[in-house]
């Protein structure tokens, strides 16, 4: 039986309505980001870096402190921030309209206050015109209607990736939540070691380029489409792209290759207007990835397992 959908499972999310929020929430995320950053153990692809989506909202999941651990959640429901250690001690913060400096000085107090104190580099990454946390108080807005809006989309987003990852017997990462680029992704592997990386992304050096795609990848998932795009799309790439990547066929209809990005886009708006948006979804995950492992020759027969289904 198809599970019933909701009006609000895919709420409408138009980044001209919540732009400020976007952008101060993205630096908050990178924050907290750091803060895991500066305490987990080198993982490859940087997958030691990134947040989770919860039933609430974003996770750093368990964070290493001498022979403690702590976490530092997003709530979307209650708007609240919530640090949680293994001794039993927490501490809260309201999610509020607040300057990025402000929130950075309460979030660092909240720690020293726990045991917790961590110092991080304050300047964000992969963001035009950036200036440190501690300096930023243009950054001060927080729509809490949009803010959870975003995580809703978050949601399905991450279970729809989830089931797509279900069906990949290679090295598959995560589904999880990059605060640098401030997207949700999965990534395949080939296997196979990917051609050096040797120029950066968009103010990101390129040893953290060459880390991330030491590799041969399809990677895709969700971005609100801030820093200059406009709206949120579902997103699909390769790495190195093979050659006819950009004119293969791939579905639903709405789906296009950009190639100012180098990369497939499905309008977000194409999956929450859509009478079957999950289905959509997966077929453009699916079809995408398929054009990439078939012009890259991927061994398919041994790297796929299926079994996963939308009901």
């Amino acid at each position: 039986m198809a599970r019933q959908l909701h009006a609000t499972d895919w709420p409408d999310l138009p980044l001209s309505e919540w732009e400020d929020t976007c952008a101060t929430l993205h630096l908050w995320t990178q924050i907290v980001g750091k803060i895991r950053l500066a305490h987990a153990p080198m993982i490859n692809h940087w997958w030691q870096v990134p947040l989770y989506v919860t039933c609430r909202g974003l996770t750093t999941s368990p964070i290493p402190y001498g022979d403690r651990s702590f976490q530092i959640d997003f709530d979307f429901i209650s708007h609240l921030l919530e640090i949680k250690s293994s001794d039993g001690a927490t501490a809260t913060i309201p999610l509020v309209a607040r300057s990025v400096a402000d929130f950075y000085a309460e979030i660092m107090d909240r720690l020293r206050e726990l045991g917790l104190e961590t110092r991080i580099w304050t300047m964000p990454v992969e963001i035009a015109g950036a200036v440190p946390f501690e300096h930023d108080r243009d950054h001060a807005s927080y729509d809490a209607e949009y803010a959870n809006r975003f995580w809703r989309i978050l949601v399905q987003a991450d279970r729809i990736c989830t089931l797509f990852r279900s069906q990949f017997a290679g090295k598959v990462s995560p589904v999880h939540f990059f605060w640098g680029s401030f997207d949700l992704a999965v990534t395949r592997f080939s296997g196979r070691p990917a051609p050096p990386v040797t120029t950066g992304s968009s103010h990101l050096g390129v040893w953290v380029m060459q880390e991330a795609y030491s590799h041969e990848v399809s990677s895709c998932g969700f971005w609100p489409g801030n820093g200059g795009f406009g709206q949120a799309a579902f997103y699909s790439y390769a790495y190195p792209k093979p050659a006819g990547l950009s004119a293969a066929p791939v579905q639903p209809a709405r789906a296009t290759y950009n190639t100012d990005l180098g990369e497939f886009l499905l309008p977000y708006d194409a999956i929450r207007l859509s009478p079957s948006p999950d289905n959509d979804l997966m077929d453009f995950l699916q079809t995408t990835y398929e054009a990439a492992a078939d012009l890259a020759q991927w061994d398919r027969l041994a790297l796929e397992r299926g079994g996963g289904k939308i009901t």
